[in-house]
């Protein structure tokens, strides 16, 4: 099959946690033979961020670490969709993608093109910043590939699409696996972006707070830290780390004894159910992990035997106390995050689900193609004026 695939960027995950999957996926994709192409802005933000603070050393890590994955770099207003779109079967586009560019290439396949259409999503948009997602011309899209139920559901209540279907992020277990290593640089790690006040309070309860009570030694990375986020990690005695590349994260995860979810407030108050990409590389890297609340409404896990939950800042302290200084209590409950993770949470999984969303398409494209012809019938029908003698 030929794909062609639409993100914000392949090479970046500088604050961009939708790379780590698409390059799980495409990876996936090229080993089973097929032709992808990804296309990313010029001007992709994540990537000019990247560059400015790491030049292009990290490019040079994602090439050696992803051989094969590369991506088309294009100009939005200079883009050609017939020598893009030309000879493709399958088209994805994420939601990060201009406007403007989703409603030319749902134009461009209207034309006639014959390729498979669908919007992918992966953020909490829907729900806090409605008219945004609204915006986004889907009429000629075949449908929503949406990253948890409630976010589906969105779509077709509100009649943003037609169609739409389950498609939860995954581990790229090629990458992300156990790493044995008995120098330990500390007690917990946390991964992850401080998230623009999304979580400030839920931090402090669920991370800060607790290593501080402990006395652990933890370290942090991630980006887009403000002044005050920095002193408050230096007042509970964390190592700020800065960025780290989502590839090297297994590398990361294997110098510690534990990790800690803290999902976005959006996600855990109106996207139940959608853990986020965090959670499947953690589990799939054999670490244990501890979470703050969030409502597994689909079931993807089994909270208490693949992580544990902590309601509170003082279950996450005897959560992490139990996981630091008891290994075999440790050992059992990542083994089993990490074996949940292979029977059901991989990139190859997620491939299994979008060839069957594909092959769906196309077992009802007769239908509506001849629902469409018999439309198309009827209104050349009704604009013929009768002859009159």
């Amino acid at each position: 099959m030929r794909i062609a695939m639409f993100y914000h960027s392949l090479l970046s995950d500088w604050n961009h946690g939708n790379a780590h999957f698409l390059r799980g996926v495409v990876a996936e994709l090229l080993f089973r033979g097929h032709n992808v192409r990804v296309y990313e802005p010029r001007n992709a933000w994540s990537l000019q961020n990247l560059r400015a603070e790491h030049g292009e050393a990290p490019i040079d890590a994602f090439r050696r670490a992803y051989p094969g994955l590369d991506s088309v770099q294009y100009d939005p207003a200079t883009l050609d969709l017939d020598g893009a779109l030309g000879d493709v079967d399958l088209t994805i586009v994420h939601e990060w993608s201009d406007h403007d560019l989703v409603r030319r290439i749902g134009q461009h396949r209207a034309r006639g093109a014959r390729y498979r259409l669908l919007f992918h999503d992966t953020h909490h948009r829907a729900v806090t910043d409605a008219a945004a997602m609204a915006g986004y011309d889907l009429s000629h899209y075949d449908g929503v590939l949406a990253f948890g139920k409630v976010l589906r559901d969105l779509y077709l209540e509100r009649k943003w699409t037609r169609r739409a279907f389950m498609w939860h992020e995954a581990a790229d277990t090629r990458l992300f696996r156990p790493i044995a290593s008995d120098e330990k640089d500390g007690d917990l790690v946390w991964v992850g972006n401080w998230g623009d006040d999304e979580r400030t309070a839920e931090l402090q309860e669920f991370l800060l707070d607790p290593i501080n009570a402990l006395g652990l030694k933890a370290r942090v990375h991630g980006v887009r830290y403000p002044e005050h986020a920095r002193n408050s990690l230096a007042d509970a005695g964390v190592e700020y780390a800065g960025w780290v590349a989502n590839f090297a994260a297994p590398q990361v995860f294997s110098r510690f004894k534990v990790t800690v979810h803290v999902p976005r407030r959006p996600y855990v108050q109106a996207l139940p159910g959608i853990p986020t990409i965090r959670v499947f590389e953690a589990l799939a890297c054999g670490i244990p992990l501890v979470c703050s609340p969030w409502n597994d409404s689909e079931d993807l896990f089994t909270p208490g035997r693949d992580f544990l939950v902590a309601r509170n800042g003082r279950e996450m302290q005897r959560h992490l106390k139990l996981l630091v200084n008891e290994p075999e209590a440790a050992r059992q409950l990542a083994a089993h995050g990490h074996r949940t993770i292979l029977s059901r949470h991989t990139c190859a999984h997620r491939v299994d689900e979008l060839m069957e969303i594909v092959a769906e398409l196309e077992s009802t494209k007769p239908r509506r193609e001849a629902r469409r012809k018999r439309g198309t019938a009827k209104s050349r029908k009704k604009r013929v004026m009768p002859i009159r003698p």
